[in-house]
């Protein structure tokens, strides 16, 4: 029978104190609060043993469920959680198949839910996407068909010394290639480490960057001496749109990574920095499963290219009908007794010249257009019109 419609508590309260008085038997007692006897000696052996707090309604949940996850699994777990922070349940759970491949592992969302009952993760706040933006990229889809290559943002370490990270990875593969502080963010210093990676990697078909110095400049095509340097090596440097790092987004990714594991804090020194980024990118390549690659780490899918780095760099060559002309190192050269500037990038560089019936001139780097220029201007003149379009290759 249920019990009356009042407060439940307050009706075992008076079942107790009407037992106590001595006046009711059992089976009067319980037949008075439409209860069973079975029910009433419930509530009479809770009482004995915790007092009035054992009257309070317990939860009918099992004490212990039958697929709960192992304690010994939730252990391991929660050990790898500790040892990489911002890994998710997938990168988790391969981490483990790949250490354990024996034990059966629970599903990612198990792990997740295991995270999230621990406090060891937050929701993840939804933000308002860009459209992705489908420009005349290489797909990247071979390892060393797209490098990509940018500066990290500087930060300062704890003894207030400027650290400019310059990372290269290989798009296709997710392979970071390098991750260095560099002393200055310059063309001369960001050379000295792309021919370090030449040699031990090969050259990759295209570099991809954003348009700041030192991959790009001011002058025609947009060429700065680093551009034309991967030019002449049979590399094809492709710049994304001012504004869009998204046109790098498998790079800049990283780099978000990059900050949370080796910069939050920074380190105290330049040289305790520089390691941290080292066991970065040794864990990125060798540990860190990628969902882009089917779960798989950068190291299982790159593979070095098969074109060397060359002992001397190659002259470009122009064919008929164009016109060959030096830059000379005021960043001119000479059309019909006429001086015309192109800027300082190119000094000492190869130009192609193809004229056209109009007099309009038109000024290449290899197959690269730099602009064009009026022959039949009077005196000096220069190289206009020779702004690159972004997302294309340069």
């Amino acid at each position: 029978m249920p019990w009356k419609e009042t407060c439940v508590m307050n009706e075992k309260r008076k079942f107790i104190l009407d037992w106590l008085c001595g006046d009711w038997t059992m089976l009067a007692l319980c037949e008075h609060f439409g209860i069973s006897r079975k029910t009433g000696y419930k509530i009479l052996g809770r009482f004995k043993v915790e007092g009035l707090l054992g009257l309070e309604a317990r939860s009918k949940a099992p004490v212990r469920h039958p697929n709960e996850t192992a304690e010994e699994i939730q252990l391991a777990v929660l050990a790898q959680r500790r040892k990489h922070p911002y890994w998710g349940p997938r990168k988790l759970r391969r981490r483990l198949q790949d250490l354990y491949p024996k034990v059966a592992w629970p599903a990612a969302s198990t792990i997740g839910t295991l995270l999230k009952h621990k406090g060891l993760s937050r929701p993840r706040r939804r933000s308002r996407r860009v459209s992705i933006y489908s420009g005349p990229f290489d797909l990247g889809l071979e390892p060393n068909d797209v490098w990509g290559a940018d500066f990290k943002g500087w930060f300062r370490t704890g003894d207030g010394l400027r650290i400019d990270p310059f990372t290269v990875s290989d798009l296709a593969s997710r392979y970071l290639l390098l991750c260095r502080a560099v002393k200055r963010p310059d063309g001369e210093n960001v050379q000295d480490h792309l021919t370090g990676l030449f040699r031990e990697f090969g050259l990759p078909q295209a570099l991809r960057t954003d348009n700041g110095s030192p991959f790009a400049s001011l002058g025609a095509g947009g060429l700065s001496k680093l551009s034309i340097w991967l030019i002449k090596l049979g590399i094809r440097p492709e710049r994304i749109r001012p504004g869009h790092p998204e046109e790098n987004g498998i790079h800049e990714r990283m780099h978000k990574t990059l900050k949370q594991e080796t910069a939050n804090p920074p380190k105290a020194n330049e040289s305790s920095q520089q390691r941290a980024f080292d066991r970065f990118v040794a864990e990125y390549n060798d540990e860190r499963p990628h969902e882009g690659l089917e779960m798989k780490t950068p190291t299982q899918i790159y593979r070095t290219s098969e074109r060397d780095f060359p002992s001397r760099l190659r002259e470009l060559e122009y064919r008929s009908p164009m016109s060959v002309r030096r830059v000379s190192s005021n960043g001119t050269f000479k059309w019909r007794r006429k001086c015309v500037f192109i800027g300082n990038a190119l000094v000492g560089e190869t130009i192609g010249i193809m004229e056209e019936e109009s007099g309009t001139c038109r000024a290449y780097f290899g197959q690269i257009y730099l602009g064009e220029f009026d022959q039949n201007e009077a005196g000096s003149t220069s190289v206009t019109g020779s702004r690159v379009l972004p997302m294309c290759p340069v």
